[in-house]
């Protein structure tokens, strides 16, 4: 029937292009009998009717006057002038699967009788059938049409051979059978499918019936995928997915209800490799395409979230709904980094660890799984050979995929649980980390790292009754704050070569002659007054730049590889131990600690000058040879001041810069200068960082930016959050007057002056990861009006404030307390 259907609708457009309609008066731009027609020869209007029948051209209704006029009726039986709709009624009951050319037909005859419900039931009929809707939009629907003309007459034999040859020659080339091969490639036609929707979604009752017809097909297929295997079966099972996320009303609340759930939880259930294979074409797509998809599965987490109550007993890891609508998610998002800027290559070789055939102490008492070595792999990351580090710039943000309102109802202690030992029969979101914000991922972070302290203590004891010796629990430091690197240096170096597993223990500082007891407040105050020595410019481990205020390690520096483990040590110990530091790295070094190298592009934040320079390189249109007179010999100067020089390649003085080799020498340039310059001092940092991170999720979890934020916390200082969610103890209150004058004068304090504070009373002078309001600050008395200083406990960010007597001397004591401010308990 279709193909009759377009046969015929093709020769009139054919007879309208070259005998016209016979009307005088026509204004049918498309038709010979309009005044300004342009006349076709036959080839030509054989050409020209298939694009007008493809885009369901206007199509004129021959005059009374024409010759041929009763066969015209009869030819237009499936258009706009149909004059017996039961023959229509009877030919669309007889349509199974759907094509653009069947819903214009299908249209055209429902607007002209004013009644839509032959539609809906065909709409009903396909849309609620997995085998119809598979077999719907087929892209070798026009080769069907093309093909049945090469069999019509139309007015003599000889110009319908001209007219098949032609229609054939000018069929596009997306009418063509197509290599499946392709992952990318599929057998509906996308474009076609969008014109539909545009059409169909203008029409209540359609919208209607689509949303029913979801409803109907989703639970079978959800069985078919889970039980009989239907895509590896057949893979054109794909096509049903790609048809039903076209439609851009998904989000609408008619979808949100039971549909699009149903829709989620059944695409959940397909293979990984049709997952990856969905996800390679939805890249393909244009940023508008992906994001409607992204804002279709959000909207749905979204309103499931707000919709529903969650507590312990009823977690959000056990709605389906949330669950199959994060993996879709999933989908989507490995999509925007396909379709966006990738570096897949550049990748630092990891040093593989050799594995021991004996029986480790975690294996023996049933912990292997918590205690996993190595990185988790994401099956989808697998099968698409692809991370979210090797991503530069995502279609889509990166911050976009994250869910507010599902941030606030996860419980990352039992989510934790589920990463780690339930994996298996529980879903855990933090294996679809875009999802999570850095703060929720960095408790799921410090329950890990809280675990693995406890457990290494459980080991002590267990090891000292085993061996009748004083049990350890802790990673004592003891150190001279005149020799701190030293100390901490030989220390730290003795323990990673008797027992590594020390390192995870819990940090515990002791400054030799001080009383301070380590609560955390000494162990920052340790890391602040480590990191101010070995970034010391005099000591040469690293090169300072005066415009961008960062560090970058010194290539030509005389210290030995330890010292650059110490700070990688320290590094991996701040973030173990939950401390911020004040580092100042680019973010090629975050990029190199989580696996990759640096490139040309990396150059902008570490290296700008040079940056700069290499970009105008690549832009100039003159004769670089000519005018740069550059080589591949390069020349930077060393730690006294000396130039060095450096063949990028072999006899690099003998070859010259070009237009045609510019791009290479960058390359090489930034690979030099980001890599194998630096690549002794670099590697020792990396194995000192590795030391404590080598088999934490911090890999799996955190992109290179949100390890920094780890590190050093955030730069934006927000006093109002942290006025908020301060406490208050000993008598003090919100509306105590002590209290209104001392929020009065730290609001009045200069950036500089509200650092030193913040140093003074948490050990930083860095916001934590979430921003100061997720600080947890008491102001406690301490005492009626005096002269005494206000004091600090680190440990517990406590600040010991006096009931001074006014204003004044409250500013005054409290800028002396946090300028002179250091040490503790100093004897």
């Amino acid at each position: 029937m279709n193909r009759a259907a377009a046969k015929h609708l093709i020769e009139r457009y054919f007879r309208q292009l070259t005998e016209g309609c016979g009307n005088g008066a026509c204004t049918n731009e498309f038709c010979a009998s309009c005044r300004d027609f342009q006349p076709l020869d036959n080839n030509s209007a054989a050409a020209k009717a298939l694009e007008l029948f493809k885009i369901n051209a206007k199509l004129c209704n021959p005059h009374p006057s024409k010759k041929d006029a009763v066969a015209s009726k009869d030819d237009s039986s499936c258009r706009m002038s149909d004059p017996d709709p039961c023959d229509s009624k009877e030919d669309f009951s007889e349509v199974h699967h759907l094509t653009e050319n069947t819903i214009c037909m299908l249209l055209s005859s429902c607007e002209e009788n004013g009644d839509f419900s032959a539609l809906v039931r065909v709409i009903g009929r396909v849309f609620s059938s997995a085998e119809s809707l598979m077999k719907s939009f087929r892209k070798d629907e026009a080769n069907a049409a093309e093909n049945s003309l090469e069999k019509t007459d139309l007015d003599n034999e000889s110009q319908s051979e001209q007219t098949s040859e032609t229609l054939g020659a000018a069929a596009p080339p997306e009418a063509s059978p197509r290599d499946l091969d392709d992952p990318v490639e599929v057998t509906v036609d996308i474009e076609a499918i969008r014109r539909v929707y545009d059409k169909l979604l203008t029409i209540d009752q359609v919208e209607a019936a689509l949303v029913n017809a979801i409803i109907y097909l989703t639970p079978n297929m959800e069985l078919d995928l889970e039980y009989l295997d239907v895509y590896e079966t057949n893979p054109d099972y794909l096509n049903i997915f790609i048809i039903v996320m076209e439609n851009s009303n998904l989000h609408s609340p008619e979808y949100l209800e039971v549909a699009l759930p149903q829709f989620c939880k059944a695409m959940s259930k397909l293979p990984v490799r049709a997952l990856a294979r969905l996800s390679k074409l939805w890249s393909t797509y244009e940023l508008p395409h992906i994001r409607r998809m992204m804002e279709t599965f959000q909207q749905l987490i979204t309103f499931t979230v707000v919709s529903n109550e969650y507590d312990s007993d009823n977690l959000v890891n056990d709605d389906e709904t949330v669950v199959a609508a994060t993996q879709c998610l999933k989908v989507v998002f490995y999509s925007s980094l396909q379709g966006g800027d990738v570096d897949v290559d550049h990748n630092e070789e990891d040093e593989d660890e050799e594995e021991s055939d004996e029986l480790t102490l975690h294996e023996l008492l049933g912990e292997e799984r918590l205690y996993k070595k190595g990185p988790r792999v994401d099956p989808l990351e697998k099968e698409l050979s692809i991370r979210p580090l090797d991503s530069i710039n995502p279609l889509i943000p990166f911050e976009d995929f994250v869910n507010e309102s599902l941030n606030e109802v996860v419980e990352m202690d039992k989510d934790f649980t589920f990463f780690k030992v339930n994996a298996e029969t529980k879903f855990s979101f933090q294996t679809c980390p875009f999802i999570l914000s850095v703060i929720t991922k960095s408790q799921g972070l410090y329950y890990d790292n809280r675990i693995r302290m406890y457990s290494e203590r459980r080991l002590t004891a267990l090891y000292s009754m085993v061996q009748g010796q004083q049990p350890n629990p802790y990673l004592k430091l003891k150190v001279r704050r005149d020799h701190i690197i030293d100390d901490a240096l030989v220390r730290l170096e003795m323990i990673s070569m008797e027992n590594p597993s020390d390192l995870k223990k819990q940090l515990f500082v002791e400054f030799e002659g001080e009383q301070g007891v380590d609560e955390g407040g000494v162990s920052k105050e340790f890391f602040q007054l480590v990191l101010e020595e070995i970034f010391n410019p005099d000591i040469g481990m690293f090169t300072y730049d005066d415009d961008t205020k960062l560090f970058w390690f010194n290539s030509s520096s005389l210290e030995n590889e330890a010292q650059y483990t110490l700070v990688g040590l320290v590094l991996g110990l701040a973030i173990y131990n939950n401390c911020i530091l004040d580092v100042h790295f680019p973010m090629v070094v975050y990029r190199k600690l989580m696996g990759k190298k640096g490139t040309a592009s990396d150059l902008s934040d570490s290296h700008p000058s040079l940056y700069q320079s290499l970009k105008n390189l690549l832009e100039y249109c003159g004769d670089v040879k000519e005018d740069m007179m550059l080589t591949f010999q390069i020349s930077h100067t060393d730690l006294f001041g000396n130039p060095v020089l450096y063949d990028l390649k072999e006899q690099g003085d003998q070859i010259p810069v070009t237009k045609e080799n510019r791009q290479e020498f960058v390359d090489l340039y930034a690979e030099y200068i980001l890599n194998k310059s630096v690549e002794r001092q670099f590697k020792a940092f990396k194995k000192g960082f590795l030391m404590v991170t080598n088999e934490s999720p911090l890999k799996y979890l955190f992109r290179p930016e949100e390890v920094e934020l780890l590190i050093c916390g955030s730069r934006k200082l927000d006093f109002e959050a942290l006025e908020k969610t301060t406490e208050y103890d000993g008598g003090y209150s919100k509306d105590s007057q002590i209290i209104k004058d001392f929020w009065e004068t730290i609001h009045s304090f200069g950036e500089e002056q509200k650092r030193l504070f913040l140093q003074f009373t948490t050990g930083t002078d860095r916001a934590p990861v979430g921003g100061l309001g997720k600080l947890k600050m008491i102001i406690a008395k301490n005492g009626s009006d005096t002269d005494r200083l206000p004091t600090s406990h680190t440990c517990f960010n406590a600040l010991l404030l006096p009931e001074y007597s006014s204003k004044e001397k409250l500013r005054e004591r409290l800028l002396k307390a946090i300028t002179y401010a250091k040490g503790f308990g100093m004897l």
